[in-house]
């Protein structure tokens, strides 16, 4: 047989497996993000500021100033005066001695567990913790051990057992697929206790909470209580990209150690310009938080009326526990005819039998539109119900 037919019969049965457990994904193409005919309660865009004009501008202008791209990465020639600016404006905004840039949130993770972590280093992390740091830890080639979700009595015992002198315990801030917040003050306890670092995953909550919008961590802990920070751009702050935060004798590390910072083209200036502005007016401009915690709040209190069913979460992300992956397909699809996008969430990104809609909300979003979001819910609760009634 030839070598490309035996690598695609490969992907064809890969392909077959999928779609035969309707996790076969597909992308959509959206034209020109939300409006009133097509409503966006899928991206993580929580305050709007991927659609304000003065980010968007601040963009074009950095394009114009310093070009498309940066050209090198940061160690060669690539580090450049505007990416310089953005790494000490976040080292303030998260108290921090120091902040590096990545391209990405997942370069991130994974550069930060590899350069830090070896054989002789065991990870404890969050069962639902980000696919990145699960992978980084893979790569790290570290003993990894995962607790029991929030569950600090699981985490005590796996880091008494440990006998390893290099203990890192690693979890997202805020749950990216459930919308629950990492309990930091038992994670720095247990860690204290343990002699351990922590490293807080804060995507979904940069921007969202905290002090000046600075998150779960942020200036609130310190960085001798949660060492090392993980923020990224593309959610709250509208951009692309992350940071890593922390003192100068980690960020110092990862310049020398991490390979997905080292060789990598480092960040478009254009893109750190407009994040620079996307900074500037989260900390300036308070009001963008109040008006999502105001949808937050009435979404939640309408959903329940409804009857929908809908996990505990405070934040943006609120999902709707459908459990079964067909009935979450089937609810997506009747959104989508609505007009309205959400995320129809499956294993394995989620646990088997928790099937979910993951529905995200913004600043951005009307008092309308989430009317419109729920009187949706609504027509598919009720179209199933008559569905079972007439089996």
């Amino acid at each position: 047989m030839p070598v490309s037919e035996a690598w695609h019969q490969r992907l064809a049965a890969a392909r077959a497996d999928r779609q035969q457990t309707h996790r076969w994904r597909t992308r959509q193409v959206v034209a020109n993000g939300a409006s009133e005919s097509a409503l966006d309660f899928a991206g993580n865009d929580y305050l709007g500021l991927a659609h304000d004009p003065r980010v968007s501008e601040a963009q074009a202008d950095g394009a114009r100033r310093f070009g498309a791209g940066a050209g090198a990465s940061h160690l060669v020639s690539g580090h450049l005066e505007v990416h310089d600016a953005l790494e000490e404006a976040l080292a303030h905004w998260t108290g921090r001695e120091r902040a590096l840039l990545f391209s990405t949130g997942y370069m991130a993770n994974l550069g930060v567990l590899q350069a830090l972590a070896d054989r002789h280093t065991a990870i404890f992390q969050d069962r639902l913790n980000h696919a990145s740091l699960l992978d980084g830890a893979a790569l790290s080639g570290a003993r990894n051990r995962r607790f029991h979700h929030r569950d600090a009595n699981d985490l005590e015992n796996l880091l008494g057992r440990s006998e390893y002198a290099h203990k890192l315990v690693v979890s997202d801030g805020v749950f990216s697929m459930d919308g629950d917040v990492a309990d930091i003050e038992d994670l720095v306890s247990a860690c204290k206790r343990h002699n351990a670092w922590l490293m807080i995953d804060d995507a979904h909550g940069v921007g969202v909470l905290g002090d000046n919008g600075s998150g779960c961590v942020g200036s609130t802990w310190s960085s001798a209580k949660v060492p090392i920070l993980v923020g990224t751009f593309g959610k709250a702050l509208g951009t692309a990209g992350a940071f890593v935060a922390g003192d100068t004798a980690l960020i110092d590390h990862l310049i020398q150690f991490s390979r997905s910072y080292i060789y990598t083209t480092a960040q478009p200036p254009a893109i750190a310009a407009a994040t620079l502005k996307a900074l500037d007016i989260v900390q300036r401009e308070p009001e963008h938080r109040t008006t999502l915690n105001a949808n937050i709040a009435y979404f939640r209190r309408e959903a329940l009326r409804l009857g929908l069913p809908l996990s505990d979460s405070t934040t943006p992300i609120q999902p709707l526990i459908l459990e079964d992956e067909a009935r979450t397909l089937t609810w997506a699809t009747r959104l989508q005819q609505h007009g309205i996008y959400v995320g129809a969430i499956r294993p394995p990104t989620v646990p088997k039998g928790e099937s979910r809609l993951r529905i995200t909300l913004s600043a951005r979003h009307s008092r309308h539109q989430i009317e419109r979001l729920l009187e949706a819910l609504t027509a598919c609760q009720r179209e199933e119900t008559a569905c079972l009634a007439n089996a």
